[in-house]
């Protein structure tokens, strides 16, 4: 069923209730914050002596699956979680011990981070006091072309965000086992023209 964005939700309740479906939220329903929580669990499971834990912050489910992982197997660790600048209603929301609304009309190459954090979400990243960190623009999609360029991996800026957040902080991660969740390789490369652009003056593709 094909919307416009702003037209999701409303859409979403009118074919559930037409269809008598029930729906399953993308990031506020327990059962996906607990599947996206699996990831930490393997991640542990695998290097079990982590310091740290980073993961990508949109709506929230990811981070919060998480820190219940992680505060379950290995509470000495901490959690960030990394978002732009320009959508930081996460960060401050936590920074402020109240649920922020989300940033209109920003400016990011991390279209998979422009939710706005869950409330279940921002009460269990509160409760396991979770710090967000934000990164400008010009650092992530230096991170999402390292990525290509370094690991010949793609992954969509939405997911390199947690590099770019490391990387903008080396100091404080210095000397630590850091454990970083790189979620999403959906991109059309957009961003990636984008940034040559702004560093040459043109692009390949033009």
């Amino acid at each position: 069923m094909l919307c416009e964005p702003a037209e999701r939700e409303a859409t979403c309740a009118r074919e559930a209730a037409e269809r008598g479906s029930v729906l399953v939220h993308p990031f506020e329903d327990p059962r996906v914050i607990a599947g996206q929580g699996t990831a930490a669990l393997e991640l542990l499971e695998q290097v079990p002596d982590l310091d740290a834990v980073i993961t990508p912050v949109g709506g929230g489910g990811l981070c919060s699956g998480t820190a219940i992982t992680v505060a379950a197997l290995r509470p000495e660790a901490t959690v960030f979680g990394a978002e732009p600048s320009a959508v930081d209603d996460a960060a401050r929301s936590l920074a402020s011990g109240v649920r922020q609304p989300r940033v209109e009309n920003p400016r990011t190459a991390c279209d998979g981070l422009l939710t706005a954090l869950g409330a279940p979400n921002f009460a269990i990243l509160r409760a396991h006091r979770v710090e967000v960190l934000t990164v400008d623009e010009p650092t992530i999609l230096g991170a999402a072309k390292s990525f290509l360029q370094v690991m010949k991996t793609v992954v969509e800026p939405s997911g390199a965000v947690v590099l770019a957040a490391l990387r903008a902080r080396r100091e404080r991660f210095a000397g630590q086992r850091i454990g970083a969740v790189v979620s999403g390789g959906n991109t059309d490369f957009a961003w990636l023209c984008s940034s040559i652009r702004a560093e040459r003056g043109r692009c390949p593709a033009d």
